[in-house]
């Protein structure tokens, strides 16, 4: 007699914890997901139409889903807006929205979907784990009625939250997280009254989860590393791609390694919304497992990679680094004539590499930087510079960072350094860049021709030094360490505002 459903899919739930449980590593997948956006509407769309259009993103989910299952991955991470996408207004994407209990509530809603009903969406998503035996991590929009007993409250009488939900390989939901840092433009959401430092067991380890733009700031992103110790960050995205920094590559695989854990990063996939270099990825401490870049066509991705379950065990786990011993410690190279360039808005000080080897040193407010090269050739075709970044970025929210960079210029014309360059001819034999940071949050990383990593190339030496290995393979865009001075940040303007 062959089992019911119920007991079959409880058999495979056991057999993956034992599985997970007899190993030290985990089967991870990341799916980049090109987004079927709805039509721009000035009024709200009917709830029908607006659960048809995510069903139609949902099919594609659970095809990769399923996928996933197939290939033995034990959790999926999907990308931020990835189920309706982004082209909304508050009043717009309301009909989009459901009301998400607090995990506490210990639902299942593939088994129980009326009990805080209505909730397809919930219901679908929690079917996709259940069904195939994964966790499934999905981004989606959270409603809650207020009032004016409320001082926050909304005129419209509700909140609305930028959400992440995991569901495990039973269907329970086991995790609810609000964004807190929203991106400009995210109008149709509103911000949490304080910040969400979510973080859920797992048979393989340790596990928080924030969104996005949230990666920059210490309140969620170092709170759940630093503090509650996660082994792995969760974290669905839509990151708009920009060079010759903070590419979804660049950043968030030098983010991974600069704070010692996994980063399970799924990203959109839409070229004509900027997201031209999308990445999704398995990032670890030892350098990305898994990263995919693709500027060139309009198709998603399934990226599946086994990754430590506790890299902190892990023998080959890197010791503390002081971030600022060695270039605190030696004397100053010479600084050569040095110019201001800026890469988007941010004026850098850069000195330009005019020989085929030296010493450089560009200081920048309490910042500077030493760089040690030599270049195996180089094109007369193509400048580098040493830059240094002392100060605020952005916009409406202004955070600090501290940036020592090698970087190509766009041309000859040193007016264009900065500016946005995928390709390169020149490759190093060696190089070593470091700075007198005054923190110790630093993120490394090294981009190559083509706006590829140099995964295992490069090292970062305890004193702070990120140095090539043996020469790069590849011609090279930047080598770049990113300081983040978290409490030289500016309090957010809109904070508090409903």
């Amino acid at each position: 007699m062959l089992p019911s459903q119920p007991l079959l899919h409880a058999a495979v739930f056991a057999l993956t914890v034992l599985q997970a449980l007899a190993s030290n590593t985990f089967i991870a997948a990341v799916y980049e997901h090109a987004v079927i956006l709805p039509n721009a509407a000035i009024k709200p769309v009917s709830p029908d139409d607006a659960l048809a259009l995510m069903n139609s993103n949902m099919d594609v989910l659970e095809g990769a889903i399923k996928e996933a299952s197939q290939q033995g991955a034990h959790i999926i991470v999907t990308p931020e807006d990835g189920i309706y996408g982004w082209r909304f207004t508050r009043e717009t994407i309301y009909p989009y929205l459901e009301d998400i209990p607090d995990p506490v509530v210990d639902w299942i809603p593939c088994t129980d979907p009326t009990r805080f009903a209505p909730a397809p969406v919930q219901e679908r998503l929690s079917c996709m784990a259940k069904n195939n035996s994964i966790y499934v991590v999905a981004n989606i929009g959270d409603k809650k009625l207020c009032n004016s007993s409320d001082p926050s409250c909304p005129k419209d009488g509700r909140y609305q939250y930028n959400t992440d939900v995991v569901y495990d390989p039973e269907g329970k939901l086991v995790a609810r997280y609000h964004k807190y840092n929203l991106f400009r433009g995210e109008t149709q959401f509103n911000y949490p009254k304080e910040p969400e430092a979510i973080t859920f067991e797992t048979p393989f380890g340790k596990f928080g989860i924030f969104t996005c733009f949230d990666i920059l700031f210490h309140e969620p992103a170092v709170v759940l590393v630093s503090k509650l110790q996660v082994d792995t960050v969760l974290f669905p995205t839509a990151w708009m791609n920009v060079l010759p920094f903070l590419t979804a590559v660049e950043f968030h695989s030098a983010w991974a390694m600069g704070m010692g854990v996994n980063l399970l990063s799924a990203n959109t996939h839409n070229i004509s919304f900027a997201m031209t270099d999308v990445c999704s990825s398995d990032l670890t401490p030892e350098g990305p497992a898994a990263y995919h870049y693709d500027s060139d066509t309009d198709e998603g991705l399934l990226l599946v990679a086994e990754l430590s379950a506790q890299p902190r065990l892990s023998p080959n786990y890197p010791l503390p680094i002081n971030w600022s011993l060695y270039a605190t410690s030696i004397k100053k190279f010479p600084e050569e004539d040095t110019f201001l360039g800026a890469v988007r808005k941010d004026i850098f000080t850069f000195s330009e590499l005019r020989h085929k080897a030296g010493n450089y040193t560009v200081c920048q407010r309490d910042l500077c930087c030493h760089l040690i090269y030599q270049m195996s050739n180089m094109s007369k075709d193509e400048v580098y510079v040493l830059g240094a970044f002392d100060g605020l970025h952005g916009s409406l929210m202004k955070y600090h960072w501290q940036i020592c960079t090698l970087l190509k210029c766009k041309s000859t014309d040193p007016e264009t350094c900065g500016q946005p360059v995928e390709t390169a001819q020149t490759k190093f034999e060696m190089f070593s860049l470091s700075g007198t940071f005054g923190t110790n949050y630093v993120f490394p990383e090294v981009l190559y021709s083509g706006v590829q990593l140099a995964p295992r190339e490069f090292e970062v030496l305890r004193d702070g030094r990120l140095k090539s290995k043996h020469g790069t393979s590849k011609p090279l865009i930047t080598a770049t360490l990113f300081g983040r001075l978290y409490e030289k940040d500016l309090p957010h303007p809109l904070r508090t505002s409903p």
